[in-house]
């Protein structure tokens, strides 16, 4: 009888002690799962290393944004052309207008010397989308009431008007941006209108004078254009060359925006000691409104209600 108690009670603790040993096996397991979880998740969070296909996007795009959202830095370098710091400005320009700027609303306004004639400001209420280029113009001044529309690859390539006053009759027009018609009393077709437009203009300009010396660059934080701030950059040639188209030059970047919102350029005094003259100027910066979620609806004259009514 005693044999038979040992007995079982030997057993009961031969099972005791397997079950401890499958129950200490069993939770090493999970501790052990737990902690490489862990410890993976944290090698993916810091370093990406777990996900090189979905690292190289994310890079890209990081760093594309970072590039987009760089702050306008004015400051020369050493040996650098005057010129180098406004031409990194309107690189940052170009990139915001690139990536993050889809379209734009504000009250364009305009002075420019046509055929060696000054005229008057106009005044036009401008929207323009980026792709496809689009731009719709409702003039305030002086045409009251005029409405163009343009869009890049559309209407055969031409721009549609819709006139003031009692040639309103005569309905939408189709005209040749180049055209004699359409080019009257402007300087420029309405292909080259926009702040995008601008800024690839003055890169070009600005890069190809940095061939030559006599460039004489002014920063000027601070200054207010239309209430807005803008950091405004003067460039002065002296000396009238074949290789500087203007005399002096100034450009407005909005601090908020990183863009030029004004432009005016001057060409040479006509006599020695007489004040420059003025040849163009452009700004953008009143009622601007960036990314208004315009569509193709905003500059389509034959279907929307709003715009061109007769």
């Amino acid at each position: 009888m005693n044999s038979m108690i040992v007995a079982t009670f030997r057993r009961v603790l031969n099972i005791c002690a397997m079950a401890i040993v499958l129950l200490a096996f069993v939770v090493g397991a999970v501790q052990a799962e737990e902690k490489a979880a862990e410890s993976v998740y944290r090698v993916a969070t810091e370093t990406t290393a777990a996900q090189p296909g979905t690292i190289a996007q994310t890079a890209g795009a990081s760093d594309a944004k970072a590039t987009s959202r760089a702050p306008l830095d004015f400051t020369k370098q050493d040996k650098e052309h005057p010129l180098a710091p406004v031409l990194r400005a309107l690189k940052i320009s170009q990139e915001e207008l690139d990536h993050n700027i889809h379209d734009y609303s504000c009250t364009f306004a305009k002075k420019e010397r046509v055929d060696g004639e000054e005229g008057d400001y106009q005044i036009i209420l401008l929207k323009v989308m980026h792709q496809p280029f689009s731009v719709y113009m409702a003039f305030q001044k002086p045409y009251a009431g005029r409405e163009v529309v343009y869009v890049d690859g559309q209407n055969d390539g031409k721009l549609l008007v819709l006139e003031s006053g009692f040639t309103r009759m005569l309905g939408k027009i189709p005209l040749d941006p180049t055209g004699t018609r359409a080019m009257s009393g402007q300087k420029h077709p309405i292909t080259d209108v926009g702040i995008h437009n601008l800024t690839a203009k003055l890169t070009k300009m600005w890069a190809a004078e940095t061939q030559f010396a006599e460039s004489n660059v002014t920063i000027t934080p601070g200054t207010k254009v239309e209430g807005r701030p803008t950091t405004m950059v003067q460039v002065v040639h002296p000396v009238a060359r074949q290789n500087f188209k203007f005399h002096k030059a100034r450009i407005f970047f909005d601090e908020e925006f990183k863009i030029p919102v004004h432009f005016d350029a001057f060409t040479w005094p006509a006599q020695e000691g007489g004040a420059p003259v003025l040849e163009e100027s452009y700004t953008y910066a009143k009622n601007l409104k960036i990314n208004t979620n315009l569509t193709a609806r905003d500059f389509d004259a034959n279907n929307n209600p709003e715009i061109f009514k007769k």
